[in-house]
């Protein structure tokens, strides 16, 4: 059987709702040579969340059409899945993303990379990380199921942000100069790394350049999980321009 002529060293399906417009855009940038990258749109209205409520049930509707996504993209025969979707994968602590995780990949057949585990692997990789702070587009209720896997990850979280986004697509309108005051208010001496999560908030190169005026770990999630899935596949390439992650593990 002959490779790809364009993803001859990976095919990767991407899944992500289909209102994030910053998903696809982000892995692409990122993307080296022999890689390529199939994104399958998980059906999402694009809720108004105006609440914890609200905001959490729209959340699992996306959940719920998954699979759907995941069967479709799988008929162009990808090596390996990467999920552009991270509230969920948060949801019920270490276990909770243990078994997406598995739900899916009982699926596809093939292995995923997710949100939430690669955030965990990167703070692994760099080292000397305990305590954490992140902001993130959700409301509070989710802002607290990422605490609780961070806990249970073995990482106290000091300080967080939930930005209380109005809809789905509103997450990729806040502007950059926004997510850099909240960084900043996040930042503390008593504050080891910074995470972003929320793959529809783009701070790819947001998060590289704070690394330089924060001087510690900023991590994005969308840098979290594209490097855990090139690295998770043999793919070891070091990327410059969105942060240490990429550039140097």
């Amino acid at each position: 059987m002959g490779l790809d002529v364009l993803g001859y060293r990976r095919l990767f399906g991407v899944l992500g709702p289909s209102t994030n417009t910053t998903v696809q855009p982000d892995f692409d940038d990122m993307r080296p040579h022999g890689v390529t990258n199939h994104y399958s749109r998980i059906f999402t209205p694009n809720s108004n969340a105006i609440s914890d409520e609200t905001f959490y049930n729209a959340t699992k509707v996306i959940s719920g059409n998954v699979l759907d996504a995941v069967r479709s993209v799988m008929t162009c025969e990808p090596d390996y899945l990467v999920m552009g979707m991270s509230a969920v994968t948060f949801y019920g602590g270490a276990k909770g993303a243990d078994d997406f995780q598995r739900m899916v990949e009982k699926e596809s057949g093939v292995g995923i990379s997710c949100g939430s585990h690669s955030c965990a692997a990167a703070l692994k990789a760099y080292g000397g990380i305990k305590r954490i702070a992140f902001l993130s587009p959700y409301y509070p209720v989710a802002n607290a199921e990422v605490r609780g896997y961070f806990a249970d990850m073995g990482y106290e979280t000091v300080r967080d942000v939930p930005l209380r986004c109005p809809s789905w697509t509103a997450i990729a309108q806040v502007p950059e100069s926004r997510c850099r005051e909240v960084l900043r208010e996040l930042d503390g001496p008593d504050v080891d790394a910074i995470i972003q999560v929320g793959t529809n908030l783009s701070m790819i190169r947001l998060a590289a350049e704070a690394e330089k005026w924060l001087g510690k770990p900023v991590i994005a999630i969308n840098t979290a999980t594209y490097w855990h899935a090139l690295r998770h596949n043999g793919i070891n390439d070091r990327i410059h321009g969105f942060g240490r992650l990429l550039s140097d593990f």
